[in-house]
């Protein structure tokens, strides 16, 4: 009995310990899970000891793992594994094979291995990536839907399969003549259990699901869920494939039936709950002092891991035409040692294959890998579009950029691009078409591509946040722009760039949550739809008019609150803090602007200074006094002393302090962007030449994307596609803007 009530204390202690890191690690905008390492290993025998009976804690761990597995399967239907399953076999292959191959290179080479077959057997460990810690990043950042992050998925889902054959074959290292056999036997075990389970899948666990459903028993819906998932798992383990494999693949039996989100619903607490326990486990394997006695060898070897593997990574993922930004993401993700192999590792000490020393090396490695891939994953997306702007690296890089293919017509204009082909860009897609409005669609999957092609729609084939594949989109003639990425840094992305190829371009988002309504705004949005407040809308609409209210009434109380970023029926409303706003602006260039006693903006309205249109920034934040004001509005006055938080291209930046210090006058009257037509007389001519003619400024001009700010004394002549910021009298500046879409 003291034994149970002292395992019960030691599971308590590891959950408050859990919930305390998580908390200090959200405090410090940090992932939640590197709160639960640092935690476990803060509880655990090699620190603070309060918790010693790791076994019974990593049993528990399992059971998370499989959670997550099983929540995986039941989000990542069939369907979306068709959309990847060419990386997912052949890539994986392809990763699992080279690091192998190089591992056992590499730690012969340096005296690592005695022999071949130890070499291979630690090229198998150092192959497996970590399941359980990418998929947790990725729900936490809503990536999960993203193109990267299936790709991710898919790689570990067979790395997670192949962890199966690789114990299979373990035994027969020392045997060579063993391993054909033991390989077509662990081959035979999989074939067989994916047959039983696509049989069990369609026609026995729909019925059995629908007859629990029918009796409206919350418990016994989730406890045969739980036994589904766990029992599938054990299934696998036994046949000495993956638990992940057996948890992934129970979830998979549910996602095609009507019944998948009750039962995502359901184990999601519970999922969370055992993913903490195994955080916490990995982290108490760590053995500080172990890591300080070698430490210049654990960080050459994490050094080794995280580069060899992005290395490996990147090219694979570029060679099934992805995006480099794809890649990037995918390599980082990556490029850590997985908690499986911590299996592997552990069969190979008990084989003789590791001694004591290489592998308390390898765990520490594991853990360091392991504590580093959250970050990596956070920075990766930057790192991608920071290197496109190293010279030496951009031609190389823009081979990887360029759209896969596309399908435009040559005339294209007034059209309305929409990016993203989901359930929400095909019916916008569908909508628009059947009103006779011309399309073009924006989209990074290979399914949407085969219907869109079949269909006859416009496409552009590629990442929607890259600078090339808007300029291909032609968006400075189009009439709008719809975003509808499954990616809220995507979408942000977009929308930023996007005005920067047309400043004056319609924009309307949908946001993936309610704390993104005020900032796309801010970015330039003309219009934020959050679908479930839509919902609700049009919902309390049908039900007004059944109580006998007027339509027009309804329309404009409905408008009303569109128009006030939905602040009347938001709920969650809480102060913006700064730590918000650095998170939404890291892809971004930003910083705080002081406004001096002589610039022009003091006491301007920014409805009147429009920095957007003038200069490209977007203004975050101002700070007056001891009060901070995020995403001010237009009726704001700009005070001397005031800072201001601004997000922008470095040439934006500076043509902001043109402004600022009085460089560039803020005029009245007319002051809009114009895109230059094929048949403008405007082409060829000047700033200072329209200046001269027209008694107009050109205040900026935007070519591919780039911002000109001070071009009148420049010799730059105008062409075809040019946004250009006409400033002036107003009706002789409207007339110089018919010129140019004349």
């Amino acid at each position: 009995m003291a034994n149970e009530h002292n395992f019960i204390l030691e599971l308590t202690t590891v959950l408050s310990a859990s919930a305390l890191g998580g908390y200090i690690a959200n405090r410090l905008r940090q992932p939640v899970l590197l709160g639960y390492l640092a935690s476990g290993l803060l509880v655990g025998p090699f620190g603070l000891g309060l918790v010693n009976d790791t076994a019974q804690i990593g049993t528990l761990a399992e059971i998370g793992v499989a959670f997550l597995l099983f929540a995986l399967g039941v989000e990542f239907s069939l369907a979306e594994l068709r959309r990847v399953k060419d990386i997912a076999i052949r890539g994986s292959l392809f990763q699992i094979g080279l690091t192998m191959s190089l591992g056992a290179i590499v730690s012969v080479a340096f005296g690592w291995a005695g022999h071949l077959t130890q070499g291979i057997f630690l090229g198998a460990i150092l192959s497996l990536s970590s399941t359980a810690v990418v998929l947790k990043t990725l729900t936490e950042r809503g990536e999960t839907n993203t193109l990267h992050g299936q790709v991710m998925l898919a790689i570990l889902i067979v790395q997670d399969l192949a962890l199966g054959l690789m114990l299979a074959v373990l035994p027969a290292l020392n045997a060579p003549e063993n391993i054909a056999s033991a390989l077509f036997a662990a081959a035979l075990k999989a074939v067989l259990f994916f047959t039983a389970a696509f049989i069990v899948g369609k026609w026995l666990v729909p019925p059995i699901i629908r007859y629990i459903a029918a009796t409206e028993s919350s418990e016994l819906f989730l406890l045969t869920v739980i036994a589904l998932c766990l029992g599938v798992a054990v299934i696998t383990a036994g046949l000495g494939l993956s638990i992940e494999m057996g948890a992934f693949v129970a979830g998979l039996m549910l996602a095609e039936i009507d019944y998948a989100d009750q039962a995502l619903a359901k184990v999601l607490p519970l999922r969370d709950t055992f993913a903490s326990l195994f955080f916490a486990s990995i982290g108490m394997l760590v053995n500080p002092e172990m890591l300080w006695e070698n430490l210049s060898s654990i960080v050459g070897l994490v050094m080794l891991v995280t580069i060899g593997k992005s290395a490996i990574v990147l090219p694979i993922v570029l060679h099934f035409r992805y995006s480099f930004k794809t890649a990037v993401i995918a390599a980082f993700g990556l490029s850590q040692i997985g908690e499986f192999s911590f299996v592997l590792a552990l069969e190979g000490k008990e084989a003789g294959l590791l001694d004591p020393e290489q592998y308390s090396l390898l765990l520490g490695t594991t853990a360091i890998t392991l504590l580093l891939t959250p970050l990596g994953m956070r920075w990766s997306p930057t790192l991608a579009d920071r290197m496109t702007e190293v010279s030496f690296l951009s031609r190389i890089v823009q081979r990887f950029r360029s759209t896969r293919e596309l399908s435009i017509p040559e005339t294209i204009c007034n059209h309305v691009v929409v990016a993203g082909h989901g359930r929400v860009g095909q019916i916008l897609v569908k909508i628009l078409r059947d009103r006779g409005h011309q399309v073009l669609v924006i989209e990074n999957s290979e399914a949407a591509i085969v219907r869109l092609r079949s269909e006859g729609i416009p496409y552009i084939f590629g990442d929607a946040d890259s600078e090339l594949v808007l300029e291909k989109a032609h968006l400075e003639k189009a009439q709008a722009l719809a975003i509808a990425l499954p990616d809220p840094a995507s979408t942000r992305l977009l929308l930023k760039r996007a005005l920067e190829f047309a400043p004056d371009l319609d924009i309307v988002v949908r946001c993936h949550s309610n704390s993104e309504i005020d900032l796309l705004s801010q970015l330039g949005a003309r219009e934020v739809v959050q679908p479930e407040f839509e919902a609700a809308l049009e919902m309390g609409a049908h039900m007004l008019v059944t109580l006998g209210e007027s339509l027009t009434s309804i329309q404009r109380s409905l408008g009303k609150i569109r128009t006030d970023r939905y602040r009347s029926i938001r709920s969650d409303l809480r102060p913006v803090r700064e730590s918000d706003i650095d998170d939404v602006t890291q892809p971004f260039h930003s910083e705080w602007v002081v406004i001096p006693e002589t610039s022009p903006l003091h006491w301007m309205t920014m409805a009147a200074s429009d920095l957007r249109s003038l200069t490209g920034v977007t203004v975050m934040a101002i700070e007056q006094g001891n009060d901070t004001m995020y995403y001010p509005k237009g009726q704001t006055t700009l005070r001397a002393g005031d800072r201001l938080l601004i997000v922008g291209k470095p040439e934006e930046i500076l043509a902001f302090y043109d402004v600022l210090e009085g460089r560039r006058s803020i005029d009245g009257g007319f002051n809009h962007w114009v895109t230059i037509s094929d048949s403008s007389p405007l082409v060829g001519m000047s700033p200072h030449q329209i200046l001269q003619a027209y008694q107009t400024h050109v205040r900026a001009l935007r070519r591919h994307g780039k911002l000109y700010s001070v071009i009148e004394e420049e010799t730059i002549e105008l062409e075809p596609g040019d946004c250009c910021l006409f400033a002036g009298d107003t009706l002789q500046a409207q007339y110089v803007a018919e010129l140019a879409v004349r």
